[in-house]
């Protein structure tokens, strides 16, 4: 795992970072980010386009009860996947 910089908006303050994975085409981090003076944690997809990083996908987490409700509906699947 890697803290390279990530290609996000300069609006937000990227406080710490964790690579995911990382390709030729397909990267996906976590991020604590800084935005309007209010931490959140994201979780980004980027596409490789023609050799710049677009954004695919985006997803955050405003706060504890948030996360802890996306972590019990993952939860409840992750047996299913052996």
């Amino acid at each position: 795992m890697s803290r390279e910089k990530l290609p996000v908006s300069e609006r937000l303050k990227v406080l710490d970072n964790v690579t995911l994975y990382k390709t030729g085409k397909w990267w996906s981090a976590i991020a604590l980010v800084e935005s309007f003076g209010r931490r959140q944690i994201a979780m980004y997809l980027w596409l490789n386009k023609e050799g710049k990083w677009k954004r695919n996908q985006k997803y955050i987490i405003h706060n504890e009860s948030e996360w802890n409700k996306v972590k019990e509906a993952v939860e409840k699947f992750i047996s299913q996947l052996d």
